[in-house]
Order: C-alpha cells, then sequence, then structure tokens
C-alpha cells in the first residue's frame, strides 16, 4: 500500500512534536547522575530510566494518534501489528553511552515506514537545537531549511563514519575493516550515534558512513532523510562482523565506498 502525501505529512508532524517533547525530557536528565541503570545485550550495552521516559512519551503520543499502527521500538520491543500498513521504528535516545557519559553526541530517531520503504523520518539533536526531517518525495531539511547534497567522486578525499557493536568479537572485526578501509579515505569519524552519523551525511557534514551491526531503529529515519537529499543508501550483507549493516553516502560515493568496504572483509578472521 502506497502512502498519501497528506497521510505522510500528518506521520512527520506527530514524529517532530514527539521527538520535541522526548528531547527536552532527554535534556532535563543530561548531565546528571543515571537512574535505573541496567544491562541489555552485553555489561557494556546499557540502558536508563531517560531512555524509558522519552520512549514512553513517543510511544503514548503514536498509540494516542494512530492507534492501528505498528510500532517497533528499541526500548519496548515490537507493539501487535497494525492494519494501517504503516509501521514506526523508534529510537528514542540514539548514544545511550555517550548520553551516560555527558558526551554531546546522542539523539531521538523516529521513522515510519510502509511496503514500500520509508515514509517519512525525524532526527533531533536536542543538545544542537538542529531537528533533521524528511518525507518521502519531499526535500530532507535541517530546522526548515532544505539539505541538498552536491555529488563527489574523490573517494579519497571523503570524511567517512562509522560505528563498533557492544560484543567484544564483533568489534575487533569491525575495527580490522575499519584498517582496511582507512588507507582509501581522507579520514574516518566514530561519534557513538548512528542516527547523527546518517543525518550528518544528509547535511554534508560526513561524506559516507558504513556500520554493521546496527539495527532498524538505529538507520531507519536517517535513511529516508540521506535519500531525500540526493543522497544513497544500501543495505549491507552479512560479513565477517556476524550481522549485516547500513551504507550511506553522498551522491557519486556510494558504490566507490562499498566497494573498499567490501573488500577490507578480506584481512577479517
Amino acid at each position: 500500500m502506497t502512502t498519501d502525501a497528506a497521510t505522510a505529512n500528518a506521520v512527520l508532524d506527530l514524529a517532530l512534536r514527539a521527538a520535541d517533547i522526548a528531547g527536552r525530557q532527554l535534556l532535563a536528565r543530561f548531565d546528571r547522575p543515571a537512574e535505573g541503570l541496567t544491562e541489555k545485550s552485553t555489561a557494556t550495552d546499557l540502558v536508563s530510566d531517560a531512555d524509558r521516559e522519552a520512549d514512553e512519551t513517543i510511544l503514548g503520543m503514536i498509540r494516542a494518534e494512530r492507534p492501528d499502527d505498528a510500532i517497533l521500538s528499541e526500548e519496548s520491543g515490537e507493539a501487535e501489528e497494525g492494519t494501517t500498513g504503516l509501521r514506526w521504528l523508534v529510537d528514542p535516545l540514539d548514544g545511550t553511552t555517550n548520553y551516560l557519559w555527558s558526551y554531546p553526541q546522542w539523539a531521538v530517531s523516529i521513522g515510519c515506514y510502509d511496503d514500500e520503504g520509508g515514509v517519512m523520518g525525524v532526527v533531533h539533536d536536542p543538545i544542537r537545537g538542529e531537528t533533521f526531517s524528511a518525507v518521502r518525495g519531499g526535500p530532507a531539511l535541517l530546522n526548515g531549511q532544505p539539505l541538498v547534497l552536491e555529488p563527489r567522486d574523490d573517494l579519497g578525499k571523503a570524511l567517512i563514519g562509522s560505528g563498533f557493536g557492544y560484543d567484544a568479537v564483533r568489534r575487533r572485526r569491525q575495527a580490522l575493516r575499519l584498517s582496511g578501509v582507512i588507507p582509501h579515505v581522507r579520514d574516518m569519524r566514530r561519534g557513538g550515534s548512528a542516527a547523527l552519523d546518517m543525518a550528518w551525511v544528509a547535511a554534508g557534514r560526513l561524506d559516507g558512513y558504513y556500520e554493521f551491526g546496527v539495527n532498524a531503529w538505529d538507520v531507519a529515519a536517517g535513511a529516508v532523510i540521506v535519500i531525500a537529499a540526493g543522497g544513497e543508501v544500501q543495505q549491507l550483507p552479512t560479513g565477517p562482523e556476524g550481522a549485516p549493516g547500513t551504507l550511506a553516502a553522498r551522491p557519486g560515493l556510494a558504490a566507490q565506498l562499498r566497494a573498499v568496504v567490501d573488500a577490507a572483509a578480506d584481512g577479517i578472521n
């Protein structure tokens, strides 16, 4: 089912409002002692009451205004399937470790998809007061101003983002792949928030980004924004890291970056 423009704009409006409220809640707790701190996948993968409060706020607003939509949230798991053909993908706090260490690189990420792909995406950075957004077929925006990516074809001059998982074995393999990518690019950055990495590709602050082991809620909103800005997003098959990945780049660089990322897997064991 194709989502019409009116519905796309309605879910975008809801996402913008929910991200703003959740962002203000997160800011109120930021740089304070964490409460309700527990572990998730590993001892270094953490979640706190800040994540949970933001999650409850966003999901509560979606359920109140669009009770028949499906929802997949990092903190709450998958809600019962909806009947509208729309599915929300929510990361209430992408970059939890950064947040807990008072490192100002984290965001609220809210995407909505149908059978044809991304309908809209919102990545909200409360620290900088920046909101990246887009609907399918419309422009990508940063605080209401259009984002349009210019093509580039020299990977050697490109600034590339990436990231690492919490599992020690996967992190080692990701580092090995990174060592194979670095010689082919200008430099690498590791921000710690996949949602912001994707949004920054759309804004031209990064020329490209790749990471293995990210979840759907990490990159769903950012993918919509990158594509709307004129960039390209590719899904990477499962590699030696043991998980599939995502690659995003400005026009002219995706194929080159993909070739280097693929080739770098040869050095992983």
